[in-house]
């Protein structure tokens, strides 16, 4: 991407700041700030609608090419006690995942420009090193010669001892199998005369590379965990090494504790706390893994706020990123006149161009309308960057290649693609390079698949039928909404977390988007006694209220998710299912007796690759409580049987109504589609036992029910059951069933009668 960028917020209330951070590899770009509508350019439908938007943004500025750098680690600032001229002793238990990945610093105070300081390794053979400084610029490495098995806790250190000239080094699994060739105690000979001492940062999981436009830059990451590491600046005898590997306290060896890090503590915090006494406490940076079982889990207990010291391990990542921290390049400040709605900054260089979103909401407690618009920036960060697309596409150009003998053209279709392939971007969906799972994600970078135009199925599986997703595909709720003629505000998932009840308790109807699929506890509590206390609720969507979802309390720009027991692409190990942020169980809200049935009368019931069906309708419907949302419509009217969204209304990712699974008793079933492929398969938390009942065109709860119900005090519920609804509404200039039973319900909720 030419340009490319993204804003310190999505959601900013009028006379709020918007700061936005810019890279162009162009000499200019140009921004301005539109309202988006319609971000679909698919023909058959209204095609791409957006409004241009005087203020003071609308400029060209200076390009800058502005690089990611993926990579968590430790921080300690520099001090005297850090800087080693001679004799020193490192220890940890460590637990690497890609020691085959080349040099990987687990403590360094190393400077390779001029040979200044020292270094704990993982080096390029694999093996557990150090490296020494030397006054002449010319390191000392000594290696045990023994490459570390992948996935397997070691207890390492390396004494370094001046006096003796002699280097030790322990690299002992923890589990002492017989003929263990990566299990090793060595001792070499070393001729240093003395370390020279520089003023860099103490680095874990990485080594400071170089200085670039007044920052540090870090290489050599470290993917794996690390378990409790201390230093000292003294040689540790035999005995004492042998008393830490036996779990005697650093602090109960007498002087020369430098350093003794407690992963075990602060588990919700960037804090590294130090327990030396020294005070160097360090800061995880792009925040790596915790809360994550260390050497010493038994696994009789899972829940770490139980069992704290056996969850004393940090997984450290080099593709991690919590936040880009890129210099911001223009600014905007609300103006008063500016409605509540969905906008982007427009920017633009040569033919390259990127739309960067953002929401504005009304003052806090100041409502504008009666209607009141949910975004879902939870799902858009949770899908942020999503590599699964890619991946398919990835087999299909394989498939293709093998057939007619070269690769498809063009692959990757687009450079929002290129863009996250080259820059190592991870959603909550991608595998970290190691292969385990990632668990948290950030607004604060360029989320390249967030954008008006973007279009996760263009090609791949849904070829000739493309549709977008999340973002692209509430924006055809937006567009509705607009052409309806309908006042409405806009707050998202951040605000409703943050504001609770106190946000929605002023509008007359809640309408939440196409696939509000993570949301917080939080969240979920105050739509709850919204509707209790007689409010509107219209879920447009399928898969909502799904994955248990934290906002980090330090870090709001970072949710994270622990999954298992769900229709996921990867699940946390045994003993990491509590986030870290929160202290809360992961997984899906229905194992937490929170069955989204109970919330909107349907829950997820399947999600495939082929056509959207349209819905029939039931008995339900004939009932004199729904007369007012079927006005219009006739008894045996096909509802749906078409849509920009597969070419239909029902699909995708659809949800059903269950009794059994708290769907309200006196709920009205109105609609039904079914009929699905066998690409649709039950969701994997309800099926007991695998056979070949699982597809759509067997499996009777394979289907997308539109249900409606009344709530205590006056309220109601209507829920479609399905993401593929919303796609719908534009059909035939808006001017069909989906657009019309839409309007019977909103028009019904938002009066005031």
């Amino acid at each position: 991407m030419k340009v490319v960028g993204y804003g310190d917020r999505f959601s900013v209330a009028v006379g709020e700041k918007i700061r936005f951070m810019v890279s162009c590899t162009e000499d200019t770009y140009k921004a301005d700030i539109v309202r988006l509508i319609h971000g679909h350019t698919n023909p058959a439908g209204p095609g791409f609608k957006e409004k241009l938007i005087e203020t003071c943004v609308s400029k060209s500025y200076p390009g800058r090419e502005q690089k990611i750098y993926n990579g968590s680690y430790i921080e300690i600032l520099d001090d005297p006690q850090l800087r080693f001229s001679d004799s020193f002793s490192f220890q940890a238990w460590i637990y690497p995942t890609t020691p085959e990945f080349g040099l990987q610093g687990l403590v360094t105070k190393w400077s390779s420009s001029d040979g200044s300081g020292y270094g704990v390794f993982v080096d390029e053979n694999g093996s557990l090193a150090v490296c020494i400084g030397s006054e002449n610029s010319k390191d000392t490495w000594v290696n045990s010669g023994k490459a570390l098995r992948s996935e397997t806790w070691y207890f390492v250190s390396v004494v370094y001892d001046s006096e003796k000239g002699e280097v030790r080094l322990y690299q002992e699994p923890i589990t002492m199998w017989p003929r263990d060739e990566s299990r090793i105690v060595t001792s070499r000979s070393v001729n240093v005369s003395k370390i020279p001492e520089n003023e860099l940062s103490l680095i874990m999981a990485g080594h400071w590379e170089k200085e670039e436009s007044g920052k540090s830059i870090i290489g050599g990451y470290y993917n794996g965990k690390i378990d409790n590491p201390c230093l000292f600046n003294r040689a540790l005898n035999e005995d004492e090494v042998e008393l830490l590997r036996n779990g005697t306290s650093p602090n109960e060896l007498g002087k020369g504790v430098v350093g003794a890090w407690n992963f075990a503590r602060d588990f919700s915090s960037a804090v590294v706390t130090d327990e030396s006494g020294n005070g160097h406490n360090g800061i995880a940076v792009n925040m790596p893994a915790r809360a994550m079982t260390g050497h010493n889990w038994t696994g009789n207990e899972t829940n770490f706020n139980n069992a704290p010291n056996e969850y004393g391990a940090i997984h450290f990542h080099d593709d991690d990123l919590e936040d880009a921290r890129w210099d911001v390049d223009f600014e905007l400040t609300i103006p008063d006149n500016m409605k509540s709605g969905v906008y982007a900054a427009r920017l633009r260089s040569g033919d390259g161009e990127d739309h960067v979103p953002f929401w504005v909401r009304p003052k806090k407690g100041a409502p504008t309308a009666s209607i009141l618009l949910i975004m879902s920036s939870a799902t858009y960060i949770a899908y942020a960057n999503s590599h699964k697309n890619i991946e398919n596409n990835q087999k299909e150009s394989y498939e293709w290649e093998k057939r007619y003998g070269y690769p498809l053209p063009d692959y990757p279709a687009n450079p929002e693609d290129k863009y996250m392939i080259v820059n190592n971007l991870m959603s909550l969906y991608s595998h970290n390079n190691d292969g385990s799972g990632v668990c948290y994600s950030s607004r604060l970078r360029p989320i390249v698949n967030m954008r008006p135009k973007y279009n996760r199925m263009a090609h791949g599986m849904y070829a000739g039928n493309g549709a977008p997703y999340e973002f692209g595909c509430d924006l055809y709720l937006v567009d509705w909404l607009d052409e309806k003629g309908y006042e409405y505000d806009v707050a998202d998932d951040e605000d409703l977390h943050r504001e609770g009840l106190d946000l929605l308790s002023n509008y007359r109807v809640i309408i939440t988007g196409t696939h509000p699929e993570y949301w917080s506890e939080q969240m979920l509590i105050a739509l709850e006694n919204y509707q209790n206390m007689g409010g509107n609720h219209m879920y447009m969507g399928g898969n909502g209220f799904y994955w248990v979802t934290s906002y980090d309390p330090e870090r709001p720009h970072v949710i994270e998710v622990r999954r298992y027991r769900g229709s996921n692409t990867w699940e946390a190990k045994l003993g990491e299912y509590y986030h870290s942020t929160t202290g809360e169980r992961g997984s899906l809200w229905k194992f937490r007796n929170r069955e989204p049935q109970k919330l909107v009368g349907v829950g997820f019931a399947s999600q495939g690759s082929g056509h959207s069906r349209p819905y029939h309708r039931a008995t339900g419907s004939f009932d004199p409580r729904a007369a007012f949302i079927f006005e219009g419509i006739g008894d045996d009217e096909v509802i749906g049987d078409f849509g920009l969204t597969l070419d239909g209304a029902g699909g995708h990712e659809i949800d059903r109504a269950d009794f059994d699974l708290g769907t309200p008793p006196h709920a009205l079933i109105l609609a039904t589609a079914s009929g699905f492929s066998n690409s649709f398969c039950h969701v994997i938390e309800e099926v007991e036992m695998m056979d070949l009942e699982q597809g759509g065109e067997t499996n009777p709860l394979i289907r997308a029910d539109l249900v409606y119900f009344e709530t205590t005090n006056g309220g109601a519920v209507f829920s479609t059951g399905s993401i593929a609804w919303c796609g719908s509404l534009s059909h035939n200039n808006y001017d069909n069933n989906v657009s019309r039973i839409t309007d019977n319900v909103l028009k019904e909720f938002s009066s005031d009668d």
